[in-house]
């Protein structure tokens, strides 16, 4: 498979252009309204300490996520504010050698997490406003061939057509503009490993593909008030763990006893079988990239469970060749699943051994 030069060790940035509050508790014109104390947060959220902070660590690139309504005024036009903080942002990481990736974490009509009245999949006004904003972002960033665009965050669970058409004719409009801008496309079904089997493969050397891992859920997500299953049984999921575990999860939550057939422990194999669809697309496309934009856990999981995880994880996407971003450096108050691997008061990496882990260094 070929390299991703400059974009194989990443750490992801959400809580500061999206993620900065939850949009679960908002009425629907609430969600559309940014307050005088959101703009307060992007001003002070992440700032050039964090990004010389992050290049320390022994990352080459942040993925940063940024909502559509918070780059946008509603009017057309663009809140200057938060170019000048993307500005910023593109100067710190030139300055310390950090490479980018532009997630829109959350278009219109696809909030990955909040199912919306009209979806961006359906409706054709907002398709050209997801298109434009797009095109507008590669005039903004010419001459700038460190910025690699992932058009859209985690599309939900649509028709893979539907999406496959949509990027499709966004790639075409940014070709228009830049013929070598690297840009990113994730599947369905929140950027699922099992739904790479859908994915289009466009007929253009600049296309990367990308999943994301959040296997097993019941542990990744374990006591998640976001995540009903995982909020009504309210236990501390181990891994590795006791299949048992697992199975009583489902049989309470689901009513289920099927659940894990054939496993008697959430341990390594477990995870490559789990990730086997991204070796087998792999060998299916040797000529393209696959990265795993976007995996981690839940903060208040114990730190030694969370550290066999990652480097699971980690281990099956060296052992092939698939680039990587973990997920997340910070989380803020209002995000309901904080995945932050800092601690918040210091900003500190929780230990030097998840260091080494995240990086690769195991």
């Amino acid at each position: 498979m070929k390299r991703f030069v400059g974009f194989e060790c990443g750490m992801g940035i959400g809580g500061w252009l999206t993620n900065y509050k939850r949009h679960h508790v908002l009425n629907d014109e609430q969600k559309k309204t940014l307050t005088v104390g959101d703009f307060e947060h992007f001003e002070t959220y992440i700032t050039e300490k964090d990004i010389k902070y992050i290049a320390s660590l022994g990352f080459d690139h942040i993925r940063l996520g940024f909502d559509q309504i918070v780059i946008e005024d509603g009017k057309g036009g663009y809140r200057p504010e938060i170019l000048k903080l993307l500005d910023d942002f593109i100067g710190w990481c030139e300055k310390y050698n950090l490479n980018i990736v532009f997630n829109l974490h959350k278009a219109i009509g696809n909030y990955c997490d909040v199912e919306e009245k009209v979806s961006l999949m359906d409706d054709p006004s907002l398709q050209e406003g997801f298109i434009r904003l797009w095109t507008d972002i590669e005039k903004m960033c010419a001459h700038k061939p460190n910025i690699v665009f992932e058009i859209l965050n985690e599309v939900r669970d649509v028709e893979p057509e539907l999406w496959n058409s949509l990027a499709r004719r966004t790639i075409q409009a940014i070709r228009k503009i830049s013929k070598d801008r690297k840009i990113i496309v994730g599947t369905t079904c929140w950027n699922n490993v099992y739904c790479l089997k859908y994915q289009e493969i466009f007929d253009d050397e600049n296309v990367i593909y990308t999943f994301h891992m959040y296997d097993p859920s019941e542990f990744t997500h374990q006591r998640g008030v976001l995540q009903e299953k995982h909020c009504f049984y309210n236990r501390d999921m181990p891994y590795p763990g006791d299949i048992q575990r697992y199975k009583d999860f489902y049989k309470l939550a689901y009513n289920r006893d099927d659940a894990y057939t054939g496993y008697e422990i959430m341990d390594k194999k477990y995870m490559y079988d789990v990730m086997y669809p991204a070796n087998k697309f792999i060998k299916e496309h040797p000529d393209v990239i696959l990265w795993c934009g976007e995996f981690g856990t839940i903060r208040h999981a114990k730190l030694e469970w969370r550290m066999a995880w990652f480097k699971d994880v980690i281990s099956f996407l060296k052992e092939n060749s698939i680039p990587y971003c973990v997920w997340n450096y910070l989380s803020t108050p209002n995000d309901g699943n904080r995945f932050s691997l800092v601690d918040d008061d210091t900003r500190k990496i929780l230990s030097p051994e998840l260091k080494d882990i995240l990086t690769g260094n195991f």
